[in-house]
């Protein structure tokens, strides 16, 4: 039956309920205060040694609402090609390591993102004011620099530390448009593209260099998503609808700058020898299903994992059917398994590789206010240039390993479950209706559906017999239940 929703639900509530139920810490913690005014003190201290950047035209591009900014970036065209520099906040310098701040980062691991709150790993005092990348702020921050040939391969790269200011700060939902030189249904643009001078061709020299990464990552092997998440509407804690969004050419370009910088740290510290932490994805967990579900599009893919054949297979349907290409690209996104972190020891053998983006080096570097892995390769990195002793022992970095392994599947919990208390407050008045959509998840804990539009998901709780990850289905919304996070469809 259709569960009424109380008056005085609240999602706000809820979305700390589910914190605490999933062993996040809530609230302030003690010493922080003390902390932050000392942290203050320090980055208004002269810093020596940095490389002063603030220069030179650095753009931010994230969310609309994004207040915890950790990069920013900087192209120019050289003889080799478009040297490429990504500034990646400086908390290490900030935030010391076995302080009570970073005692409480390192227990959550990662901000949580829920439509209706979030829950920083930091205080926002740093994370969106001392320690973020702010619009005509000067901040410290590592600088990842690398250099994109003409074939789009990664060529001179360096990292230091600098000084930098972000001169504009960009969003992805009207920066995208612009650079695929179409306009917004609703006639938004990005301003400061056209009155900071000299933007508009440093936003195309970037795009020009994220296009030849991604080219070459594309003929790697790398796989290519296109994909479409939900993004609520939420004024004051209710939720007024939910839209879909997809990827645009700004979001790719930061995507391939990020890649590029993670795969520039990665590298770099194994040549230097220093033991790390690594974002892997092994092979596909479940690769025959993937083998059998592009075999039903008229595709045979090798028995084996071969990241670069259904990468050709994805392409293909993508231009065939670009309409149906996003669930198809959900359906094997989840057949890929989530990633993980891994200890990855200086000076020995090479850990597994990340299946998706065709990389055998890659690390998480360039959040570090808002994931602890970041902020530990960061730490890392310092020491590093300073030519001093690891801040960790490779057993402290294989337990922090497993324990950000273990709160991302805590968080993803968390924010799978008020995505779907959202949702069903979106869906209220839309029981008995029909929506086309594709398998997710299928398992002894049921069968689960994405449907299209919007995009969210809930459970097939009737005729899910035979139903298999991929399979493209027409559902009935049967029942919603925000309290308990439900939503049940059914299958004729």
């Amino acid at each position: 039956m259709h569960a009424h929703l109380p008056p005085s639900f609240d999602l706000a509530a809820s979305a700390t309920a589910e914190m605490i139920r999933e062993g996040f810490h809530i609230g302030e913690l003690p010493g922080s205060e003390a902390q932050l005014a000392q942290i203050r003190a320090s980055l208004e201290a002269p810093a020596p040694g940095l490389h002063d950047l603030r220069h030179l035209l650095w753009s931010s591009i994230d969310n609309d609402t994004s207040r915890d900014l950790d990069q920013l970036e900087y192209a120019e065209r050289t003889a080799k090609g478009i040297r490429v520099l990504v500034a990646i906040a400086d908390v290490a310098s900030a935030v010391l390591k076995d302080t009570p701040l970073d005692a409480a980062a390192r227990a959550q691991t990662q901000t949580v993102y829920t439509a209706v709150h979030n829950f920083p790993m930091l205080p926002l005092e740093l994370s969106t004011d001392l320690t973020s990348l702010n619009e005509h702020q000067d901040r410290r921050a590592i600088v990842c620099e690398f250099t994109v040939d003409s074939r789009g391969a990664i060529v001179s790269p360096a990292i230091y530390a600098a000084l930098v200011r972000n001169q504009a700060q960009l969003a992805y939902s009207t920066l995208g448009p612009w650079l695929e030189g179409r306009p917004r249904e609703d006639g938004r643009i990005e301003h400061k593209v056209f009155t900071i001078i000299g933007l508009s061709d440093q936003l195309k020299l970037q795009d020009e260099a994220a296009q030849l990464l991604r080219a070459q990552r594309i003929a790697l092997g790398a796989l290519d998503f296109n994909r479409t998440e939900a993004d609520p509407v939420v004024i004051d804690g209710k939720v007024q609808s939910i839209q879909a969004v997809q990827q645009n050419r700004a979001s790719d370009l930061i995507a391939g700058f990020m890649i590029a910088a993670n795969e520039t740290m990665a590298r770099t510290l194994r040549a230097s020898g220093r033991s790390s932490i690594r974002r892997v994805v092994r092979s596909p967990e479940r690769w025959s299903r993937i083998v059998t579900l592009v075999a039903a599009k008229g595709t045979q893919l090798p028995d084996t994992p071969d990241s670069a054949a259904l990468n050709t297979f994805l392409q293909a349907q993508r231009a065939a059917d670009p309409i149906h290409y996003p669930d198809l690209s959900l359906a094997i996104i989840k057949l890929m398994g989530p990633g993980e972190y891994v200890l990855s020891i200086g000076g020995a053998e090479e850990a597994p590789g990340h299946f998706g983006l065709a990389a055998l080096d890659y690390t998480h570097s360039t959040a570090p206010n808002r994931r602890f892995a970041d902020l530990v390769t960061q730490r890392i990195v310092h020491a590093m240039l300073a030519d001093t002793p690891p801040p960790y022992t490779d057993d402290e970095l294989a337990a922090i390993a497993q324990h950000c392994n273990d709160r991302d599947t805590a968080a993803r919990k968390v924010e799978r479950a008020m995505q779907k208390r959202v949702a069903a407050v979106a869906l209220e008045s839309e029981i008995g209706r029909h929506f086309e959509g594709v398998i997710t998840g299928a398992n002894p804990k049921g069968t689960f559906v994405r449907v299209f539009n919007p995009p969210v998901e809930g459970m097939v709780t009737r005729g899910a017999e035979g139903l298999d990850v991929g399979d493209t289905v027409t559902v009935t919304l049967a029942s919603t239940d925000p309290v308990h996070a439900f939503i049940d469809f059914t299958h004729p």
